[in-house]
């Protein structure tokens, strides 16, 4: 289980990388539903790496707040990242959440707070 988390873990600093590369253009280039969907795919990937490397197995339907949950039950720490604002959903069609730029930079935020958060915990470095 825990090669299958650090598999996770790897493709969530791809996708939060490739995320970070699309808000480094110009702001009239960015395209709002790529940083939203390679920021949630990088939460998921950041959560279920936790949980697997912690001897759970996460439900491929789990919610990203049900897996944040899983999470924190495990270490109190997970506390400490704030998923409000988290309003954006990749799975509809027609997502009008992540046409501001605040919102899809939200997107981001939780997932790089995810990742600082897990690399202060040493789970990945």
């Amino acid at each position: 289980m825990e090669d299958k988390a650090r598999k996770l873990f790897d493709e969530a600093i791809q996708k939060l990388r490739e995320a970070n590369e699309e808000l480094c253009r110009p702001e009239e280039d960015v395209v709002p539903s790529l940083v939203c969907s390679n920021s949630q795919f990088a939460i998921q990937s950041y959560l279920k790496g936790f949980l697997m490397l912690n001897g759970s197995t996460p439900n491929n339907e789990d919610s990203i707040d049900r897996l944040y949950e899983q999470c924190r039950k495990i270490n109190k720490n997970f506390e400490e990242v704030n998923l409000s604002g988290f309003g954006c959903n990749m799975h509809k069609e027609d997502s009008r959440f992540c046409n501001e730029p605040s919102e899809f930079s939200r997107c981001f935020d939780i997932a790089d707070s995810l990742d600082t958060f897990l690399r202060r915990e040493r789970v990945i470095s």
